[in-house]
Protein backbone atom coordinates (compact mmCIF):
# COMPACT_ATOMS: atom_id res chain seq x y z
CA UNK A 1 0.00 0.00 0.00
CA UNK A 2 1.59 3.29 -0.72
CA UNK A 3 2.29 5.77 1.80
CA UNK A 4 0.30 9.17 2.54
CA UNK A 5 2.20 12.16 1.31
CA UNK A 6 1.97 15.56 2.91
CA UNK A 7 -0.22 16.55 -0.40
CA UNK A 8 -2.73 13.54 -0.03
CA UNK A 9 -4.06 15.23 3.70
CA UNK A 10 -5.62 18.49 4.72
CA UNK A 11 -2.52 20.32 6.14
CA UNK A 12 -4.69 22.44 7.92
CA UNK A 13 -8.27 20.88 10.38
CA UNK A 14 -10.91 22.94 8.70
CA UNK A 15 -14.59 21.27 7.85
CA UNK A 16 -16.43 23.66 5.42
CA UNK A 17 -20.10 22.90 7.66
CA UNK A 18 -21.92 24.40 4.35
CA UNK A 19 -20.20 22.10 2.10
CA UNK A 20 -20.82 19.01 4.27
CA UNK A 21 -24.22 19.39 5.19
CA UNK A 22 -25.79 19.94 1.16
CA UNK A 23 -23.63 17.24 0.57
CA UNK A 24 -25.60 14.73 3.64
CA UNK A 25 -28.60 16.03 2.56
CA UNK A 26 -28.41 13.99 -0.65
CA UNK A 27 -26.13 10.94 0.55
CA UNK A 28 -27.95 8.03 -0.01
CA UNK A 29 -29.49 5.69 2.30
CA UNK A 30 -27.36 2.67 3.35
CA UNK A 31 -29.12 0.15 1.59
CA UNK A 32 -28.49 2.12 -1.72
CA UNK A 33 -25.12 2.23 -1.24
CA UNK A 34 -24.72 -1.22 -0.60
CA UNK A 35 -26.04 -2.71 -3.71
CA UNK A 36 -24.40 -0.01 -5.54
CA UNK A 37 -21.79 -1.73 -3.89
CA UNK A 38 -22.56 -5.08 -4.84
CA UNK A 39 -23.81 -4.26 -8.48
CA UNK A 40 -19.18 -3.10 -9.04
CA UNK A 41 -18.10 -6.34 -6.98
CA UNK A 42 -20.52 -8.22 -9.55
CA UNK A 43 -18.78 -6.23 -12.32
CA UNK A 44 -15.51 -7.20 -11.14
CA UNK A 45 -15.01 -10.45 -12.13
CA UNK A 46 -13.51 -10.61 -15.95
CA UNK A 47 -16.20 -13.45 -17.68
CA UNK A 48 -18.69 -11.20 -16.38
CA UNK A 49 -17.62 -7.98 -18.57
CA UNK A 50 -16.87 -10.21 -21.06
CA UNK A 51 -20.55 -11.44 -21.01
CA UNK A 52 -21.45 -7.98 -20.86
CA UNK A 53 -19.79 -6.80 -23.85
CA UNK A 54 -20.83 -9.52 -25.63
CA UNK A 55 -24.73 -8.27 -24.60
CA UNK A 56 -23.95 -5.15 -24.84
CA UNK A 57 -23.80 -6.09 -28.59
CA UNK A 58 -26.39 -8.61 -29.59
CA UNK A 59 -28.91 -10.29 -27.95
CA UNK A 60 -26.81 -14.37 -27.59
CA UNK A 61 -27.89 -17.55 -25.52
CA UNK A 62 -25.89 -19.48 -23.16
CA UNK A 63 -24.04 -21.84 -25.77
CA UNK A 64 -23.53 -18.75 -28.09
CA UNK A 65 -21.65 -16.95 -24.91
CA UNK A 66 -20.33 -20.61 -23.92
CA UNK A 67 -18.76 -20.82 -27.27
CA UNK A 68 -17.69 -17.08 -27.56
CA UNK A 69 -15.97 -17.32 -24.31
CA UNK A 70 -14.58 -20.67 -24.88
CA UNK A 71 -15.91 -21.79 -21.49
CA UNK A 72 -19.28 -24.73 -20.48
CA UNK A 73 -22.59 -23.50 -20.90
CA UNK A 74 -22.55 -24.97 -17.43
CA UNK A 75 -20.02 -22.03 -16.31
CA UNK A 76 -21.80 -19.25 -18.57
CA UNK A 77 -25.15 -20.44 -16.91
CA UNK A 78 -23.55 -19.70 -13.13
CA UNK A 79 -22.13 -16.29 -14.52
CA UNK A 80 -25.82 -15.52 -15.88
CA UNK A 81 -27.28 -16.20 -12.87
CA UNK A 82 -25.21 -13.65 -10.86
CA UNK A 83 -25.91 -11.21 -13.26
CA UNK A 84 -29.52 -11.91 -13.39
CA UNK A 85 -30.04 -11.99 -9.82
CA UNK A 86 -28.06 -8.67 -9.55
CA UNK A 87 -30.57 -6.96 -12.40
CA UNK A 88 -28.01 -6.66 -14.89
CA UNK A 89 -29.11 -8.98 -17.60
CA UNK A 90 -32.51 -10.40 -18.56
CA UNK A 91 -33.70 -13.19 -20.58
CA UNK A 92 -36.69 -14.37 -23.15
CA UNK A 93 -37.91 -17.68 -24.31
CA UNK A 94 -38.14 -18.80 -27.61
CA UNK A 95 -38.80 -22.64 -27.97
CA UNK A 96 -36.24 -24.00 -25.17
CA UNK A 97 -33.78 -21.66 -25.76
CA UNK A 98 -33.12 -18.34 -23.16
CA UNK A 99 -32.22 -15.53 -25.41
CA UNK A 100 -30.16 -12.84 -23.12
CA UNK A 101 -29.87 -9.34 -22.99
CA UNK A 102 -28.73 -6.53 -20.89
CA UNK A 103 -31.70 -5.89 -18.35
CA UNK A 104 -31.73 -1.60 -19.54
CA UNK A 105 -30.04 0.94 -21.20
CA UNK A 106 -28.53 2.28 -18.22
CA UNK A 107 -26.41 -1.41 -17.78
CA UNK A 108 -25.07 -0.77 -21.49
CA UNK A 109 -24.18 3.03 -20.92
CA UNK A 110 -22.55 2.28 -16.99
CA UNK A 111 -20.16 -0.39 -18.99
CA UNK A 112 -19.72 1.49 -21.67
CA UNK A 113 -18.46 4.46 -19.56
CA UNK A 114 -16.18 2.70 -17.78
CA UNK A 115 -14.66 0.94 -20.89
CA UNK A 116 -13.86 4.53 -22.29
CA UNK A 117 -12.10 5.27 -18.71
CA UNK A 118 -10.23 2.45 -18.92
CA UNK A 119 -9.46 2.99 -22.78
CA UNK A 120 -8.22 6.48 -21.81
CA UNK A 121 -5.29 5.24 -20.05
CA UNK A 122 -4.41 1.43 -21.61
CA UNK A 123 -1.35 2.05 -24.40
CA UNK A 124 -2.07 1.70 -27.84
Amino acid sequence: MPRLTREDVCQAHYIDLEKVRYVKKRMQADGVVNNLALTFQVLGDPTRIKIIFALSHKELCVCDLAGLLGLSSSAISHQLRVLRNMRLVKYHKEGRIAYYSLDDDHIGRIFKEGLRHVEEFSPG
